[in-house]
């Protein structure tokens, strides 16, 4: 249910369409009392124009003919100096968003990676280490983080890699593999719940 405005206007885009409308019917039969501002001319003035580069938003009303010669005459830089031209089109050319030189804006985004230089990402400086050695840590679960603890891994690890632990880990406690000695059956099965943990995990690729 459409509730009616407390200040009596109607903001519909309904209503600004037919206002519209109702504007450009009258200007094209002539029935409003706007005339020709060319001097002498007294057919109805159906066409706007700007009143002067300076004043974009105030306008003059002519007939089609003084429209289409306002327009041939109109210079948008009439009076301003080359540099004033130069200025404007170097700002038309980033559609007048001002744009800042590499300075100290990037020189912290690099100094965050422990870099002092770009180039140093291609140099034995980022070879080595990419900047700042920072420990990844990944969301757990706590059965999921105490599993990581079991299989002496880091969170930080892929599940390839925690595999790869896991197998080694079961080189070293596995009965089958260490002469029928049972006395770290324990141990074996916290690995075995551990890697059932990750091995499930959404958390590790």
């Amino acid at each position: 249910m459409k509730k009616p405005d407390p200040f009596g206007f109607d903001m519909s885009v309904a209503a600004a369409k037919s206002k519209r409308r109702r504007s450009a019917r009258a200007d094209a039969s002539g029935g409003t009392a706007r005339r020709c501002d060319h001097k002498g001319c007294t057919r109805p003035g159906q066409y706007r124009a700007p009143r002067s580069p300076d004043v974009l938003d105030d306008y003059l009303w002519f007939c089609r003919q003084h429209a289409r010669a306002y327009n041939l005459k109109w210079n948008f830089f009439k009076g301003q100096s080359e540099g004033a031209i130069n200025a404007q089109t170097a700002r038309d050319r980033v559609w007048e968003r001002t744009t800042h030189p590499p300075g100290r804006a990037e020189g912290k985004a690099w100094a965050r990676l422990g870099l002092d230089d770009p180039h140093q990402m291609i140099g034995g400086k980022g070879a080595r280490s990419g900047g700042k050695k920072q420990e990844q840590t990944r969301r757990l679960l706590p059965t999921e983080r105490r599993a990581i603890q079991i299989l002496e891994a880091k969170d930080s690890w892929s599940k390839a890699q925690i595999r790869t632990a896991y197998r080694k880990l079961i080189k070293v406690v596995h009965p089958d593999l260490n002469g029928g000695d049972r006395s770290q059956e324990e141990q074996l099965q916290q690995i075995i719940w551990a890697w059932n943990q990750i091995k499930d995990s959404r958390s590790f690729k």
